[in-house]
């Protein structure tokens, strides 16, 4: 690493705690950014808040002079980014796209169709330039035999950026007038406008079909919709919307025939219910080309919670595979890709997207496409613990008194995989009873089931953590108990005699081969109940056998075997 980028990095951290000491920590990151700009390149158009003089916005803009464009945007879109609230960053997700994940995104757009000396293309959030800058980069680069008027002509016609924070928007459209600062100089004029301060969420219809690129990191997380939104919008949603889903609809709308889609999205649409409509429309109008999955994302989005992919599509009426590669980003700054293979879409494209999140999942990821049972044809169903403890905390009880039964919350179910239910309540706020309200309280359980618990993390080495809720147990507390909202219980359909017992189920959710194939069409620490009913499982024969080598007590390995067994002989489990 150069003295000028470690030196750029401290003054980061350095600013970052500056900005949290402030009241008013939004509107001091602004300044300082445009105090940081305005030394880097003294002769900007006036930004949209005064700068602040500030002898470390005075030491970074200097240092970045040192540093070439391509970096000195992303580390200055970074500063910015870090300074801000957490509670802003949070509401509009708020990441700034690394300069290595950005050319990949563009080489693979490119490699699916766009002509960058032709195409209109379109970043719909484009923030602080990340995108927008390299592109018309390399529509110059496309354009190399025109004049510098002409280019710049050119340009002005065919990349457009919208963003709804000015200040962003001014951002955005300064590093693009720094990339193209030698044709704006030989021209001697300055660059139109390219950014438009708007909301692209209500992009008139008139500019729907209109690009051959729509490409950007757009934000995310939940947002509320008005009815008249939720109308618009309906064909790709299910339940909450999230903000990167609408983008992703959106570009689906603005590109047209043979155009291109390039994003970077958190990976949660691959699975889950919320995203199913959104897979399917998708997957109808414009089918993925490649799906690039980033490695170790703590490295590439400061402070990011959620695992994060590339993603291609291009609007086509054929579907094709999709090729799927791994990156990870190299402490220089380059970009390791590692190539998979290429996998297609389940026949029904609002299912789950059964695809490898690493190689060692490939062979799993292909043969569960063939798979056909799930937990309904075992005779099970999954629903939420219906407790939600904190609306009933007059309820709660740190005794056991007359009337109480057990809670059973998300740590009686041990973190390791072993399949050990233990009755505890070691949380804050965790007690270990419960009162109902009446006998047919709707929060009583009174059936042996598996727990399942329903919240993990990135770091976690399982994704699927169970373990059987014994009746036994039940019975020893007078046959009803309560189950936290944290936890999943995989428990018999209604009316069914389940061919296979609970400790069956357990043991293969505490698989290593389960968990892993679970990852395959997981698209977020959450374990939904959802996805728990899409996963393959073996036959109700195959999961006979695992009974009968339970019952004899076989060993942990063994049984692990029987089931990567049931999973990848996929013959004869077929035959089964």
């Amino acid at each position: 690493m150069n003295s000028f980028l470690a030196n750029f990095l401290d003054a980061r951290k350095q600013a970052r705690r500056l900005a949290a000491q402030q009241g008013n920590q939004l509107a001091f990151a602004r300044r300082f950014l445009a105090g940081l700009l305005t030394t880097y390149l003294p002769y900007l158009s006036p930004p949209p808040v005064k700068p602040l003089s500030h002898p470390l916005a005075a030491k970074m803009g200097l240092l970045a002079r040192s540093l070439d464009v391509e970096m000195a945007a992303y580390l200055i879109g970074t500063t910015y980014t870090v300074m801000l609230p957490d509670d802003y960053r949070g509401e509009y997700g708020v990441f700034y796209t690394p300069p290595a994940l950005v050319e990949r995104l563009l080489d693979l757009a490119e490699h699916a169709g766009v002509d960058w000396s032709s195409a209109r293309a379109l970043d719909p959030a484009c923030g602080g330039g990340a995108f927008l800058a390299p592109t018309a980069r390399r529509m110059v680069a496309a354009l190399s035999h025109l004049a510098p008027e002409e280019r710049l002509a050119h340009l002005e016609a065919h990349l457009q950026g919208y963003e709804i924070d000015p200040f962003s928007a001014w951002v955005s459209q300064v590093f693009t007038e720094i990339t193209l600062k030698d044709d704006i100089a030989a021209s001697g004029r300055p660059l139109a406008q390219l950014v438009q301060v708007c909301d692209s969420l209500k992009t008139p219809g008139s500019f729907y079909g209109q690009f051959d690129l729509v490409v950007g990191n757009p934000p995310y997380g939940r947002v509320r919709l008005g009815e008249e939104e939720r109308s618009k919008w309906s064909r790709s949603l299910y339940g909450h919307a999230n903000l990167y889903g609408l983008f992703s609809d959106l570009a689906a709308r603005l590109v047209g025939s043979g155009g291109v889609v390039a994003y970077v999205t958190p990976t949660s649409f691959l699975g889950g219910r919320y995203f199913q409509a959104l897979r399917g429309v998708l997957a109808r109008e414009i089918p993925p080309l490649a799906i690039d999955f980033i490695a170790h994302r703590e490295a590439v989005f400061a402070d990011a919670l959620q695992e994060a992919l590339l993603a291609v599509y291009k609007k086509q009426e054929h579907p094709t595979e999709v090729s799927v590669s791994y990156l990870s980003v190299r402490e220089t700054g380059d970009l390791e890709v590692q190539r998979n293979g290429r996998y297609a879409l389940p026949a029904e494209p609002e299912k789950p997207w059964i695809l490898p999140r690493t190689p060692d999942q490939s062979i799993l990821a292909a043969r569960c496409r063939r798979l056909p049972h799930r937990l309904a044809d075992l005779g099970y169903v999954v629903a939420t613990g219906p407790l939600v403890w904190n609306r009933h905390k007059e309820q709660l009880s740190a005794r056991q008194v007359k009337g109480t039964v057990p809670l059973i919350w998300a740590e009686c179910v041990d973190p390791s995989g072993s399949g050990d239910f233990t009755f505890k309540a070691t949380g804050r706020n965790h007690v270990l009873w419960f009162k109902p309200a009446r006998k047919d309280d709707p929060n009583i359980v009174r059936q042996s089931c598996v727990l399942v618990q329903r919240t993990t993390s990135l770091e976690q080495s399982r994704r699927l953590i169970a373990a059987e809720l014994p009746e036994s147990f039940i019975t020893e507390y007078g046959g009803a108990v309560t189950v936290e909202n944290h936890l999943n219980m995989v428990r018999p359909s209604p009316g069914n005699n389940p061919p296979v017992t609970p400790k069956v189920i357990a043991a293969l959710l505490n698989s290593e081969t389960v968990d892993q194939i679970f990852r395959c069409i997981n698209g977020s620490t959450a374990v939904s109940a959802y996805e728990l009913e899409a996963m393959p499982f073996p036959s109700p024969t195959e999961c006979g056998r695992l009974e009968t080598m339970i019952a004899g007590g076989a060993g942990k390995l063994a049984i692990e075997n029987a089931i990567k067994e049931m999973y990848c002989d996929v013959r004869r489990r077929a035959a089964a």
